[in-house]
């Protein structure tokens, strides 16, 4: 009885991570996802409590209570621009539980393995150990506790990939010799080196995709575990999280007009020795005050706002809405504009907009918005640099060419706001700031746009 009960409560855990994950396809149901998946969590967690191996609940119960402690103070007190961090993290959290599982059942067995069960153990270690440190890797790029741009060195390439074939062959080596527990280590440790090594090249501009890659690699540890341990649903939760951070890394990427390869070995952003740089010589760009743009947009008809990164640095989503609600105040239409790679990680602009209660029916993916520009009155642009650079579609000779952008410069005017002129992760020029129709607000985003808010009212 105790055995079906444990079952029934798996699949019905699988199911409720299917249909959460369904959920997650759109804002609108997004929120309703999560609850979904949470308590298909909490039914696995009560599921596997069941299992008559647990003798003793003391561990668990403090494992429990100090996760609780740690998962309840990242949700009451983590800001939401601190997401893509937190993301990070909790992969390394996930990795690293796998990775651990993984050593305790070869420690338990010994030599005592198959070679299936080996196979197994093997995958799991070794995909959990490079998450663990790629995700401390890509956490401290994110916090700023090391540099965010490319990190590189000659013959780099050569030897990340030379070490993962070492590694790779250890791996191969070891499902038909369980018992060189020295060799075991040895990959674990070479594992180490690996998401390290693999994420120091990698800029910002690349996160959102490496972030969803090593959510992949977390999720096929996770499953491999399950296949290890004989838990049917680790084996589904891990599959489905492997798939979907794949496919996600895939839509990231094409977003971007880049390839698997050029992400992971391509060092975007890094300078190149000896390139050309393009720079803006005898170009100048239009400045503007608070005044003028609280003039332009009181009485513009057709708002599109372009969310960017710098809209999180400045935590400037709740005085966006602001100055959002008092265009519509005066009749005017405001909508937002949502490209994919916009910000640290998938969905952060929509994260950040929701977090300011901008209605969801307000966010408008590229593909749907991009036919709209050019009838909207003003484009506002928060802090976004490489996804509305106009050289993405007219120069080859541009590291960003071919990458789909919003078509920010087809708007009738175009309202900037940036600290400065320095460039986006590309590290390039954007046309766009010298527009004709464009006119640029320096200053901290938060700070602007409250008071354009304020200045919008006494026009």
């Amino acid at each position: 009885m105790r055995d079906v009960l444990i079952q029934v409560l798996y699949l019905a855990s699988s199911v409720l991570f299917i249909l959460g994950l369904k959920g997650l396809s759109s804002a609108k149901s997004a929120r309703n996802g999560m609850f979904l998946a949470e308590l298909g969590m909490l039914l696995a967690v009560v599921g596997t409590l069941l299992h008559l191996e647990v003798v003793r609940f003391q561990w668990i119960l403090v494992g429990l209570t100090v996760g609780s402690v740690i998962g309840a103070a990242m949700a009451i007190f983590m800001p939401m621009t601190a997401m893509p961090q937190r993301i990070a993290i909790s992969h390394a959290f996930g990795a690293l539980a796998a990775t651990l599982v993984g050593i305790s059942e070869y420690s338990r067995h010994g030599t005592d393995l198959s070679h299936g069960t080996m196979a197994a153990l093997g995958f799991e270690v070794m995909f959990g150990s490079l998450t663990v440190t790629g995700s401390l890797m890509a956490f401290g790029k994110l916090q700023e506790l090391m540099r965010g741009a490319p990190i590189t060195y000659r013959f780099q390439n050569l030897l990340n990939i030379s070490l993962f074939i070492a590694t790779f062959g250890l791996f191969i080596f070891l499902i038909f010799e369980p018992s060189r527990a020295d060799l075991f280590y040895l990959m674990i440790g070479l594992s180490f080196l690996i998401g390290v090594l693999m994420v120091l090249p990698i800029g910002g501009a690349d996160m959102p995709v490496v972030i969803s890659l090593l959510n992949s690699y977390a999720g096929l540890a996770s499953a491999a575990t399950g296949f290890a341990i004989g838990n049917n649903v680790l084996i589904i939760a891990g599959a489905l999280d492997g798939t979907s951070g794949f496919l996600l890394s895939i839509i990231m990427s094409k977003a971007m007009n880049r390839s698997f390869a050029n992400v992971i070995f391509g060092a975007f952003g890094a300078v190149a020795e000896g390139g050309p740089a393009r720079t803006a010589e005898g170009l100048t760009v239009r400045r503007m005050t608070v005044e003028d743009a609280a003039v332009q947009l009181a009485y513009a008809r057709s708002v599109i706002v372009v969310p960017g990164y710098g809209m999180a640095v400045a935590r400037a989503q709740e005085a966006v809405r602001e100055v959002a609600e008092q265009v519509e105040k005066r009749g005017g239409e405001v909508k937002f504009a949502i490209h994919p790679v916009a910000g640290r990680m998938p969905g952060h602009m929509n994260v950040l907009l929701a977090e300011a209660n901008v209605p969801y029916n307000k966010l408008f993916e590229m593909d749907e918005i991009n036919g709209q520009f050019a009838g909207a009155d003003v484009a506002l642009v928060v802090g976004a640099n490489d996804v509305v650079n106009p050289a993405a579609r007219t120069d080859k000779s541009s590291p960003i060419y071919g990458m789909p952008i919003l078509n920010v410069d087809q708007a009738k005017s175009v309202i900037v706001l940036k600290r400065s002129m320095n460039p986006g992760f590309a590290g390039i020029e954007n046309d766009l700031f010298y527009g004709p129709k464009t006119s640029m607000l320096f200053g901290d985003a938060r700070d602007s746009l409250t008071k354009l808010a304020v200045e919008m009212k006494n026009v």
